[in-house]
C-alpha cells in the first residue's frame, strides 16, 4: 500500500512539473526573478525612439518577423555563423529590418541589473508594445517567460513572411496558418499607420494598378521613378506617418493604400468590413491591435527547459520538488 501512495505522489509531482514548466509565460513572470525589467526595457524603447521617431515601426515589425519564422524566439538576432543561416539575410529583412541594436541595448541594461534572467524574446516582445504606446498606440499585457532559441532558418523567414505583393487570399491563409484570424490580421496590419517603405516595393502599384488614387500616385512617383532609386523611401502612411492612428484604414477607403498587400485589405472582398469599422472607431482599432499583437505573441512558444538565455528559477525550484519526492517515493517502496 505504501508502494502505491508513493508512487503516486511521484507521479502526481512529475505531472506538475510537466505542466507548470510547459505553461509559464505570464505577465508576472519576472516580478520575483528580476522585478525592474520591463521598466528598465521601457526606458531603453523610449530613448531609441526620442531620436529616431522611425523606430517604433521598426521594433513593431522586429516582433512580427521574429514570430512569424519559427515563432517568438529572438531567432531573427541570430548573426550568420557555419551553423546558422541568418534571418538577417531573408528576402523581407535585408536592408530592411531595424532595431536590432536597441534591443542589444536593452538586453545589455536588463544584464547590468538580473544576468543571464531575461530573454531576448521577451525583450523583443515588450519593446514591441513599449514603441506602440510611446507613439500614442495601445498599451497592452505582455505575457513574459519566453526562451530564446539557438537556432535560425534563412529558408523559412523566405517562405513564411508575407510579402508586399500578395493578394488578400494568400495573407489570409499566411495569417491562418499562425492561429490568426481575418481581423487579427487587419488589425496587425494597421501598423502600417506608422513607418516606411522603400520605392521597389511599390514601384508596381503606383505606376501600373488601377485602384490607387491618382494624386497619391502622383505624389509618391515624384521619388519614385520607374528605373533607380530603389531604396528610396515614402511613408506608409502619408498623412501622420509618425504617429499611432486609425488613418491608415482611411487611406485604404480613398485608394491610398501604399503597398499592394495594404491595398487588398480593401479592395472588394472579405475584410472590406473590417477596415470600414476601423476608419470609424479608433478605440475598436485600438483594441483589436493589442489583442492581436498579445496573440501573436503565443506563436511558436520556447519555454521551460526549451532553448537559452534565462534562469527558468520556477522549474529549478519544481526540479528540487522532483527529486524531494522521487526520494520519499523510493522509500516507500523500500519498506513494503
Amino acid at each position: 500500500m505504501a508502494a502505491k501512495t508513493g508512487a503516486a505522489a511521484f507521479m502526481f509531482v512529475l505531472f506538475l512539473v510537466s505542466v507548470t514548466c510547459q505553461a509559464q509565460l505570464s505577465p508576472t513572470f519576472y516580478d520575483t526573478s528580476c522585478p525592474t525589467a520591463t521598466s528598465t526595457i521601457r526606458r531603453a524603447i523610449r530613448s531609441a525612439i526620442a531620436s529616431d521617431r522611425r523606430m517604433a515601426a521598426s521594433l513593431i515589425r522586429l516582433h512580427f518577423h521574429d514570430c512569424f519564422v519559427q515563432g517568438c524566439d529572438a531567432s531573427i538576432l541570430l548573426d550568420e555563423t557555419s551553423s546558422i543561416q541568418s534571418e538577417k539575410t531573408a528576402l523581407g529583412n535585408m536592408n530592411s529590418a531595424r532595431g536590432y541594436n536597441v534591443i542589444e541595448n536593452a538586453k545589455t541594461e536588463v544584464e547590468k541589473i538580473c544576468p543571464g534572467v531575461v530573454s531576448c524574446a521577451d525583450i523583443i516582445a515588450v519593446a514591441a508594445r513599449d514603441a506602440s504606446a510611446y507613439v500614442g498606440g495601445p498599451s497592452y499585457a505582455v505575457k513574459l517567460g519566453r526562451r530564446d532559441s539557438t537556432t535560425a532558418s534563412r529558408t523559412l523567414a523566405n517562405a513564411e513572411l508575407p510579402a508586399f505583393f500578395e493578394d488578400l487570399e494568400s495573407l489570409i491563409s499566411r495569417f491562418q496558418k499562425k492561429g490568426l484570424t481575418a481581423r487579427d490580421m487587419v488589425a496587425l496590419s494597421g501598423s502600417h499607420t506608422l513607418g516606411q517603405a522603400q520605392c521597389f516595393t511599390f514601384r508596381e502599384r503606383i505606376y501600373n494598378h488601377s485602384n490607387v488614387d491618382a494624386g497619391f500616385a502622383s505624389t509618391r512617383k515624384r521619388r519614385c521613378p520607374r528605373v533607380g532609386s530603389d531604396s528610396t523611401l515614402a511613408p506608409l502612411d502619408l498623412v501622420t506617418p509618425n504617429s499611432f492612428d486609425n488613418n491608415y484604414f482611411k487611406n485604404l477607403m480613398q485608394n491610398k493604400g501604399l503597398l499592394q498587400s495594404d491595398q487588398v485589405l480593401f479592395n472588394g472582398g472579405s475584410t472590406d468590413s473590417i477596415v470600414s469599422e476601423y476608419s470609424k472607431n479608433p478605440a475598436k482599432f485600438s483594441s483589436d491591435f493589442g489583442s492581436a499583437m498579445i496573440k501573436m505573441g503565443d506563436i511558436g512558444l520556447l519555454t521551460g527547459s526549451s532553448g537559452q538565455n534565462k534562469e527558468d528559477l520556477q522549474c529549478c525550484q519544481l526540479d528540487f520538488l522532483f527529486f524531494f519526492f522521487l526520494q520519499v517515493s523510493l522509500r516507500s517502496s523500500v519498506q513494503t
